[in-house]
């Protein structure tokens, strides 16, 4: 058994959701999600200003966001995003204890401008939540650097050869 299939349950289960619902989304989350990879965060989230939408299920784990929803008549699966940390910027989150909950806005790689609401029980549990994130959003994820493969049209400096492969010059 893999580290995703030994965690994924018990961490749906931590956070309050029912072992046939987690059993649901797993499959969706495992094309995913690497056999490596540990959760970090499962919770059910919400969008703010659409009630009508469905059920999101949201697992965060060291290098990915993946969320689902399951639509309200035919109880369906969707992918709703699915990104690496680091392809997501401007990434935002707002503890309210007084109302037990946490939104969480992100823009994924394609433009979109993603919020969700994020509800708990207690406000101590808001405020694992706000540490949380801060460790998987601040501390965990680099800048992505632009990486230069090659370059067409401008020649670059002559490479050194080591010296196993420089010309020898004969006498």
């Amino acid at each position: 058994m893999d580290v995703f299939s030994r965690t994924f349950l018990p961490a749906a289960a931590e956070a309050g959701i029912a072992t046939q619902t987690a059993s649901r989304h797993m499959p969706v989350f495992r094309r995913c999600v690497g056999s490596g990879d540990a959760p970090i965060l499962v919770t059910r989230c919400s969008r703010p200003n659409r009630s009508t939408a469905g059920e999101y299920l949201l697992l965060l784990t060291h290098r990915r966001l993946v969320i689902t929803r399951q639509t309200r008549v035919l109880h369906r699966l969707r992918l709703h995003l699915n990104t690496e940390l680091r392809e997501l910027s401007n990434v935002t989150w707002g503890p309210d204890p007084r109302l037990h909950c946490l939104e969480l806005a992100a823009t994924a790689i394609d433009g979109v401008r993603e919020r969700f609401v994020i509800r708990t029980r207690h406000p101590k549990q808001v405020w694992q939540l706000d540490e949380l994130l801060n460790h998987a959003f601040r501390t965990r994820v680099r800048i992505a650097r632009e990486r230069l493969v090659a370059t067409i049209g401008e020649p670059g400096p002559a490479p050194v050869r080591p010296a196993a492969f420089r010309p020898a010059t004969v006498r």
